[in-house]
């Protein structure tokens, strides 16, 4: 069934556009739930309790910035060089937050400050797609909140509880990356990639991005890449934004 049969045959579409928001993302909380587990376990091998990881989780909802602060724990913790990398690794959400800055524009605040709060690489991926399907398909409003909130709350309270869990099986497992968890992070975001490709062309400024991140991150300690991935892949769409 197609986007514009969904929503017809949906009326409103409300309860129906949650579901086909949490349906589409079933695939990937599938490939979530291993890292999850691994950092959970991870944060107990650093002295974290459960609770304290369980917060951190809640209330950031950012994996990649929640990995690099469980490397970087101490005892005491360094609270400003975590602060400071947190912020860094999650510098991208900025450029997240501008490419779904015109399907957000009609929403009242009430409601974009809450899709913003949930904004993942995962959510933001599957919403900006079907925004753009729906706007092909000439279906007004092209941004749907409720799918959106479907596949953003059902990452939301997978990650939140499988970072649990894996803080309270972590003793019983041990070191969790043996068992090949870790290799479910990367490949979440080829499905994503793969659920964008367009063409070579359009793929250009990934292949900068990509380039520009292995070298910082070979040539220079600490978290640059990420920034420095970004920017340079932002700088590259601008540059061949005439020729793809």
């Amino acid at each position: 069934m197609s986007i514009s049969q969904a929503v017809e045959a949906a009326g409103d579409g409300s309860g129906s556009e949650f579901r086909r928001g949490v349906t589409s993302c079933a695939p990937v909380l599938l490939g979530t739930i291993p890292y999850a587990l691994v950092l959970g376990a991870q944060a107990t091998q650093k002295g974290l309790s459960t609770l304290e990881l369980s917060m951190m989780t809640g209330l950031n909802f950012a994996g990649g910035s929640e990995f690099a602060a469980i490397q970087l724990w101490t005892s005491p913790p360094h609270i400003l060089l975590i602060v400071a990398i947190t912020f860094l690794v999650n510098s991208r959400h900025l450029l997240m937050g501008a490419a779904l800055a015109p399907f957000l524009r009609e929403l009242p605040r009430r409601k974009a400050f809450p899709a913003l709060f949930f904004l993942c690489d995962e959510s933001w991926a599957l919403g900006l797609a079907d925004a753009k399907q729906r706007a092909a398909a000439g279906i007004t409003p092209a941004f749907s909140p409720r799918y959106y909130m479907g596949a953003a709350l059902a990452m939301y309270l997978t990650w939140a509880s499988f970072t649990t869990l894996g803080a309270l099986l972590g003793p019983m497992l041990g070191h969790v990356e043996t068992y090949g968890f870790d290799m479910a992070f990367p490949a979440v975001f080829l499905v994503l990639m793969r659920g964008m490709w367009k063409s070579v062309a359009a793929a250009r400024p990934w292949l900068v991005s990509l380039v520009v991140a292995a070298l910082v991150y070979l040539f220079i300690p600490g978290a640059w890449y990420v920034a420095a991935g970004a920017v340079s892949g932002l700088l590259a769409a601008w540059l061949m934004a005439g020729d793809a």
